[in-house]
């Protein structure tokens, strides 16, 4: 223990002391430092050099200056993210309603039918195999128009082409891709309520029709263990260029051979981040366990991976209500209004786990002890949950529950005064209203609800812990940029939607570091740079609290200290990267490799071909 050590002169490995320009520490009691002094994961001294070196009096010290005129940060974190969805998107052709900035490849906006259809037609032009599949992802209607089976006919009638919808909640096929995995009226019918999210004329499946019946047939093709490694792989890479050291996946989803390879790729030792998972509820409710049979599975679970890189967290659990925002799915008080701003009686939410189904599951695991995470979008999907939690308290009184409302888009005052009420704590996604106010307003929610999506402000205001999180790939997972997100809440347009509800850079900065680790009952290991915690850092080109907000996402990351060890950011140097008004960003990002061991493709030192034989073998998909 350090505390052995002091004074000793021990002549075990030195002690590294990291300078900089300025620490920012999340710390209230010390703001600020100069140095930190990390032994072996630990930070063990936070001050001025001086102040460091004294405390460590009679140890040995080496002093790391690979950042020292640099600005430095607790390690970022990304609250919430999916890295099956992650790495299943980044592997298709990105068409999307945003510019995709990864690691070997730009992928620009889409924003017109026109654009999108064309785009579509030069990545058929492009594969040269004709019996290929054609994947892409970030179609959305407003943007890009209708989409059926019919329009991607017109794409190609014998290449096999499946679009996933920008919410990864909605998938489309074309005939070819239907014909190709045998796809009848038959096999689409007898799965209950299912059916109802099954459109097989116009080749579409949305919500529980496409995660539990269709991707039984598409997961061979789709989800194959070479375009897994490869979109990991890519993950990885992304995330640390944008500076994130911890991120949690809430709800896993296993299947054979799954585990091997985030154990592989995330746990390997040149991979700068911890990956944590959570049980996922809503899978044990589709596969039709019973409560004694679910809760045995969550704790075999979380016993099976219980600490380290890649693990479990005890005893917390992700349940869902309603369905997509991006899909415009989410269950709503009031009616969803037409390009006339008029009530559209046939537009409506879904359920993912309906209101009966959610309180069995909720009091299940809260009589359980285990702390719950839940999905929301709409507000009424939101008033079904607070309605449950109310339920659960007076049950069973439990304090300090940390219920987490996650994402948190369609809310209303009221609603945020019975969060408070009741103990919860939020987890948002600040992307909502800069990347689809400006549609929703004019389609599907109104100016007025559109505008006042993921109310930050009044969180705060009514002091309830506030963490974000990216829903990668529902938003860019960049913490800096969901800090400007939040800040500035900037549509595409230009305009500023609901500017009450913008908040502060520090109360932002605590929405990516503190407050999401006090999310995960982690706030003692992470989050801030305090002695006993973990050494993770980190390091940008300029300082979050002195640029202008608007410049916030202009700020760019240099490297990550992960466990003490330091992670320069390939082919980065000492200047500010990030330019939305041209392509400096964009294009040094072309000229940066890829992680040292973490090759794009599957024979790289991360990721070997021995790996790729074991999980091909153990999905079950070899030929």
């Amino acid at each position: 223990m350090m505390e052995d050590r002091l004074g000793s002169g021990s002549a075990s490995d030195p002690v590294t002391v990291f300078v900089a320009k300025r620490f920012h520490t999340m710390n209230p009691d010390q703001p600020h430092a100069t140095a930190v002094a990390v032994d072996d994961d630990r930070i063990v001294a936070v001050g001025s050099m001086s102040s460091v070196t004294n405390k460590l009096d009679g140890v040995a010290l080496v002093v790391d200056k690979s950042f020292e005129g640099e600005v430095v940060l607790p390690g970022l974190i990304d609250q919430h993210l999916h890295p099956i969805l992650a790495a299943s998107t980044l592997a298709t052709e990105v068409i999307s309603t945003e510019d995709w900035v990864l690691p070997e490849r730009i992928y620009r906006a889409a924003t017109s039918q026109q654009e999108y259809r064309q785009r579509l037609r030069e990545a058929d032009a492009a594969l040269q195999d004709p019996t290929e599949w054609l994947f892409s992802w970030g179609y959305h209607r407003l943007w890009h128009g209708e989409l059926s089976r019919g329009v991607l006919d017109e794409i190609s009638t014998t290449r096999p082409i499946g679009i996933w919808q920008r919410s990864c909640h909605e998938f489309y096929l074309n005939s070819a891709a239907i014909e190709a995995l045998g796809i009848t009226e038959e096999t689409m019918q007898g799965h209950g309520l299912n059916d109802a999210t099954i459109d097989l004329a116009n080749g579409h499946w949305w919500e529980n029709g496409f995660f539990t019946v269709l991707m039984r047939s598409l997961s061979p093709v789709f989800l194959t263990p070479e375009r897994l490694i490869f979109g990991l792989n890519q993950m990885v890479t992304y995330l640390h260029q944008n500076g994130v050291t911890a991120f949690n996946e809430p709800g896993i989803n296993l299947f054979h051979g799954l585990w091997d390879l985030y154990e592989s790729i995330l746990g390997s030792p040149e991979t700068p981040f911890a990956s944590y998972f959570m049980v996922n509820a809503r899978s044990q409710a589709e596969a039709g366990m019973d409560i004694e049979s679910a809760l045995r599975d969550s704790a075999e679970q979380i016993a099976s991976a219980p600490g380290g890189k890649v693990s479990y967290f005890a005893d917390q659990v992700k349940l869902f209500a309603d369905g997509a925002i991006i899909s415009q799915l989410m269950q709503m008080r009031d009616p969803y209004l037409d390009d006339q701003g008029m009530p559209d009686h046939t537009h409506h939410g879904e359920w993912l786990m309906t209101p009966e189904i959610l309180e069995t599951w909720s009091k299940a695991y809260w009589d359980a002890g285990y702390q719950l995470h839940v999905h929301v979008n709409g507000d009424l999907g939101l008033d079904a949950v607070l309605d449950m939690l109310e339920r659960r308290l007076a049950e069973n009184p439990r304090p300090d529950h940390r219920t987490v409302i996650v994402h948190f888009a369609n809310s209303t005052e009221d609603q945020v005064d019975r969060i408070a009420e009741l103990g919860a704590i939020v987890s948002a996604n600040p992307y909502y209203p800069v990347g689809f106010a400006d549609k929703y307003a004019d389609f599907g929610l109104g100016p007025q609800r559109a505008d006042s999506m993921v109310r930050s402000k009044s969180v705060l205001d009514r002091k309830i812990p506030l963490s974000f999180h990216s829903d990668l790939p529902m938003g860019p997972s960049d913490p800096l940029s969901l800090m400007w997100c939040a800040v500035n809440r900037r549509t595409q347009s230009g305009r500023i939607a609901a500017p009450d509800q913008r908040i502060g850079v520090h109360d932002a900065l605590r929405a990516v570091t503190i407050e999401a680790a006090y999310s995960w009952r982690r706030e003692h290991e992470l989050g801030s740079l305090e002695v006993g915690k973990m050494a993770n850092f980190t390091v940008v080109d300029a300082d979050p609290y002195l640029v202008d907000p608007m410049d916030l996402d202009k700020v760019g990351v240099i490297g990550t200290v992960f466990g003490g060890r330091w992670f320069p950011v390939p082919g980065r140097s000492s200047t500010k990267l990030r330019s939305l008004a041209g392509d400096n960003f964009r294009e040094g990002l072309l000229k940066a490799r890829p992680l040292p061991g973490h090759s794009v493709g599957l024979d790289g030192p991360g990721c070997s071909c021995e790996v790729s034989r074991h999980l091909i073998q153990a999905l079950g998909w070899a030929a």
